[in-house]
């Protein structure tokens, strides 16, 4: 897994992080779009087969929040998760998580986020609701 594409120096190398751990892919980052996806295997997985739900709700805090402080780290603020509401649909057994985020709030001090995360088929498996705090 390589490096997600983004322009920020990190305190931590990505590798190590847990984003890391769990395979998180960042495919596009923007200030109001954001790509991932994190490919199935029995590591993400629970006892049952399925992909653990807090895959889900830390892909969406990972992508909001990254993509949040990129946007507002050149005005010396940062940025963090302070809501994560995941509605979990449908199960994901194997292949590849797909995650968009897409901004619909661009506040003073919180940032609102929907993410959308799909299957290989483009089911819709879970929808997130993430507010980032902007300090």
């Amino acid at each position: 897994m390589s490096q997600p594409p983004l322009t920020a120096e990190f305190a931590i190398p990505y590798e190590r992080t847990f984003d890391g751990l769990y395979g998180l892919e960042i495919l596009e980052a923007g200030d109001e779009l954001v790509r991932a996806q994190v490919r199935v295997r029995d590591e993400v997985r629970q006892p049952m087969g399925l992909v653990h739900g807090g895959v889900f709700a830390s892909m969406a805090e990972s992508m909001t929040s990254m993509a949040t402080a990129l946007a507002v780290m050149g005005e010396g603020r940062s940025a963090q998760g302070l809501s994560n509401q995941t509605s979990f649909l449908r199960p994901i057994l194997d292949g590849t998580v797909h995650a968009i985020a897409r901004r619909r709030h661009r506040g003073r001090t919180t940032w609102v986020w929907e993410v959308e995360i799909t299957d290989d088929a483009d089911h819709l498996c879970a929808l997130v609701r993430m507010t980032i705090a902007v300090r």
